[in-house]
């Protein structure tokens, strides 16, 4: 008997707090027999699952024991080859340093039909929760987000040119940037971008666990460090940082002046 075709979803679970998922990802999410999710998207999102759906937690988080990407993307084929409807649930958005592009360039090139659900993603809906808008007319006319992680596979474009970006007058918004704060705000003074700049490092953003420190590019790393902020966590430098506070902090945020 010929098994009908699986599909594939590609489902963006937004920044962390569960209540800022889709209306259209959370009934996909209950249309899917099989959902890999990963570590970054809340598994409170998973109340929205039909009954009976096979769980797959996929981790990927940078420094830590990941689920290679390759197994992932043989997975997703297999169970829809078998004829699945299978989520691949991810934090944010999917398209946003997410790796949705190569999930959906292999789904394509094996001709398996897939459908992309996009999410609120952090870089907009983390600073918003400061009050930081990333654009703000006569501070930001435009903003740029940018990965401070490093490839280490050989490929040109291993680093971002972070002397460039601190011409661009533009608010930088910097995912997975973390551990290697110091090294990246170094660079970006030495391009040019003033030591008064302010600057802001949010960890969790959006749960109740959220922490945050409010800052300037000079001290930001320092600061982050002495608030023992880690991973996962978004980086924002431009004057609209100056703006944190126009909406409540969370009780948990550790603010520096």
């Amino acid at each position: 008997m010929h098994k009908p075709a699986g599909k594939v979803y590609l489902i963006g679970a937004g920044p962390g707090d569960p209540e800022l998922l889709t209306l259209k990802a959370a009934r996909v999410l209950g249309e899917c027999d099989v959902l890999l999710i990963d570590d970054l998207a809340d598994t409170a999102v998973l109340r929205h699952a039909r009954a009976g759906a096979r769980i797959v937690r996929v981790g990927k988080r940078g420094g830590c024991r990941s689920t290679p990407q390759a197994f992932i993307e043989r997975l997703m084929l297999r169970y829809a080859r078998n004829g699945h409807v299978v989520g691949r649930v991810k934090g944010g958005d999917p398209f946003v340093f997410g790796r949705g592009g190569e999930e959906a360039l292999t789904l394509s090139r094996a001709g398996v039909a897939f459908e992309v659900v996009s999410g609120l993603s952090a870089g907009i809906a983390v600073p918003a929760s400061l009050g930081v808008p990333v654009t703000h007319r006569g501070m930001a006319s435009g903003v740029t987000f940018v990965t401070g992680h490093a490839r280490d596979d050989g490929h040109p474009g291993q680093e971002p040119d972070w002397r460039a970006l601190a011409q661009t007058g533009t608010t930088l918004v910097i995912y997975m940037g973390m551990r290697r704060l110091a090294a990246i705000t170094q660079a970006l003074a030495d391009g040019g971008l003033a030591p008064d700049t302010p600057a802001c490092a949010i960890q969790n953003g959006t749960r109740d666990t959220q922490r945050s420190v409010l800052s300037r590019l000079a001290d930001l790393a320092r600061d982050a460090a002495q608030a023992q902020l880690g991973s996962p966590a978004i980086v924002v430098i431009g004057e609209v940082v100056s703006l944190a506070g126009i909406v409540a902090l969370p009780v948990a945020d550790a603010r520096v002046a």
